[in-house]
């Protein structure tokens, strides 16, 4: 939803892996030669949130926040200013007028679509880039907006652009961080919330700050443990902004799934935010 620092989202971005095959071959390799000599079969490597499955999870969870519903496909045509200070913010992943993403999602659908009907507000849209202001989109942009909506070039635009910026680069940091899904989205959701820039509330601040209280998987340190002590510093940045001062999305959704141990997210899941509940069987 909050972009910062766009340059630094884009350099940390990295494409979703897969297993690579020599590396599978060589794991089977072993397994046979564990079974031979007596053995326990190994266990099978957790999913992580790029499955399919996962991420479908992963979209219904942010929609439940950011739009009070699990349907985050009717979200392409969303679009209000919620007087955060940071203009419109609309889309699957809120996209805002006033942080620079949602000039990037329009740009790119110029560039697939020539002339479409949002392609005229992209000057106003780099004008008002970081204000709150609506100059040159008023009246009429919220329409035209929705009215893109229905076109699917536009609805992957949004697709690419959230995966690009928000998603790709935050699974690939909390996999480098030895986390499994349930880390990988609260890595997520914060990007989405909080942007990956220099400022103390960004998503590499809320990580700084949790790393003085625990280490990572991949240093050695508890999963359980880190990933409490991230939700600590992400509550806290988020008590820093009134517009994100409700925490129930941390409080009442992913620690629900953390004292649960349900580290790779399995279903069921239950959950509240903002006191509504929501439900993945």
């Amino acid at each position: 939803m909050v972009h910062e620092d766009r340059e630094t989202a884009a350099l940390a971005r990295l494409s979703r892996r897969s297993l690579v095959a020599a590396l599978g071959a060589a794991a089977a390799g072993a397994l046979i030669g564990a079974q031979r000599a007596g053995a326990a079969p190994a266990v099978a490597a957790a999913t992580g949130l790029d499955d399919p499955a996962k991420k479908e999870i992963a979209m219904k969870l942010v929609s439940s926040a950011e739009n009070s519903s699990l349907d985050w496909k009717a979200q392409y045509k969303y679009i209000e200013d919620i007087g955060d200070g940071r203009g419109y913010t609309a889309g699957i992943i809120g996209f805002c007028s006033g942080t620079g993403d949602m000039l990037e999602v329009v740009q790119l659908y110029a560039d697939r679509k020539p002339g479409n009907v949002l392609a005229r507000y992209l000057p106003a849209l780099r004008r008002v880039d970081g204000s709150d202001s609506h100059s040159g989109l008023d009246p009429d942009f919220p329409e035209d907006w929705r009215r893109a909506a229905r076109d699917t070039v536009f609805q992957q635009c949004q697709n690419d652009e959230r995966d690009r910026v928000y998603f790709d680069p935050a699974v690939s940091r909390a996999k480098s961080d030895g986390l499994r899904a349930l880390g990988q989205f609260c890595y997520y959701d914060a990007i989405v919330m909080h942007g990956d820039g220099d400022d103390p509330t960004s998503f590499g601040s809320i990580r700084k700050r949790a790393l003085r209280s625990a280490g990572t998987p991949a240093q050695g340190g508890d999963e359980t443990a880190y990933l409490n002590a991230f939700l600590d510093a992400r509550v806290w940045a988020m008590k820093q902004e009134e517009a994100h001062s409700d925490t129930s999305r941390v409080d009442t959704e992913q620690r629900v799934f953390l004292r649960k141990g349900n580290l790779d997210l399995r279903t069921p899941l239950d959950w509240k935010v903002y006191g509504d509940s929501y439900h993945i069987g």
